[in-house]
């Protein structure tokens, strides 16, 4: 499951990172440091300054919101310096 979801942000992504190993995604894009703030219908993420932010941008991750089932359907967005 893991690694099927590491090809799809691959491909998301572009520039490349189609054919990258998962422990380069994993340390480029996942690995990172941020803040997580609970609300009552909202799950917010605002990861730190980083140089790939943009292509995650680019890609729609920015523009994105995705219910969470297992934490009362709050939505999840990403929110980036």
């Amino acid at each position: 499951m893991a690694s099927a979801l590491y090809r799809l942000l691959g491909k998301r992504v572009g520039r490349g990172f189609e054919i990258a190993k998962a422990q380069n995604l994993f340390r480029k894009f996942v690995c990172s440091s941020g803040d997580i703030e609970i609300m009552e219908k909202e799950i917010v993420v605002t990861l730190g300054r980083r140089a790939n932010n943009p292509l995650l941008l680019v890609a729609g991750y920015g523009d994105r919101t995705e219910p969470v089932p297992w934490l009362d359907n709050r939505m999840l967005r990403i929110r980036f310096f």
